[in-house]
Parts: C-alpha cells; sequence; structure tokens
C-alpha cells in the first residue's frame, strides 16, 4: 500500500488562494528496463490523479512513464467553504489509492 502526504491550510479565510501539495510513494516502473537475463520488466505507474473539493474537480493530471517514483504535484485553489478536499491516484495493475483532508474556512 503506498503512502501519501498532503500539505494544506486546515483553516484558510474565504477568498484565499491556497497552495496544496501532495506526494504518493509508489514504486514507478518506466516497462523501458530490462532484466540482466533480457526480459521486459513490466510497465507499473501511476497514471492518473484527480483532486475534488466537495465533490467538484478542481484538478486532474495523466501521468506518463517519464514521471518520477513517487510523484510530487503541487497546485492552488480558492477556499469558498469549509469541506473536504479527496484526493485520488490510479494506475496500472489496478492500483488505487485515495487520501482526505477536511478544511475549516473561516
Amino acid at each position: 500500500m503506498a503512502r501519501s502526504l498532503i500539505k494544506v491550510s486546515p483553516n484558510p479565510r474565504r477568498g484565499e488562494v491556497i497552495e496544496i501539495k501532495t506526494l504518493i510513494s509508489h514504486e514507478m516502473e518506466t516497462g523501458f528496463r530490462h532484466t540482466s537475463t533480457g526480459a521486459a520488466i513490466p510497465r507499473d505507474i501511476i497514471t492518473s490523479f484527480v483532486a475534488t473539493y466537495n465533490g467538484e474537480e478542481i484538478f486532474a493530471a495523466q501521468l506518463f512513464p517519464a514521471i518520477a517514483a513517487n510523484p510530487f504535484i503541487t497546485f492552488y485553489t480558492i477556499a469558498r467553504e469549509s469541506g473536504v478536499l479527496e484526493f485520488r491516484w490510479t494506475g496500472d495493475n489496478g492500483y488505487a489509492a485515495s487520501e482526505q483532508v477536511k478544511i475549516t474556512v473561516e
């Protein structure tokens, strides 16, 4: 199971632009490498990331083999109301992970 780290201000002011930082640990494999015997190592990457704010999508990204292991993604949104930020990562081989963070807008 992957471990994720999320950093966001828990108490932003209404209308404030907030920075959201996410990091998920995942052993990425591009699919371009081979074993010492020449067999291809199958691709195993995170292919998409979606962030929602109270159920509304606010950020999405498609990821490709050139993405680093343990993808670190930073983006911004405006604090409109108190609620839940949800983050979902999906990938090859049925990989799926999600996390939630509650914020209280002042």
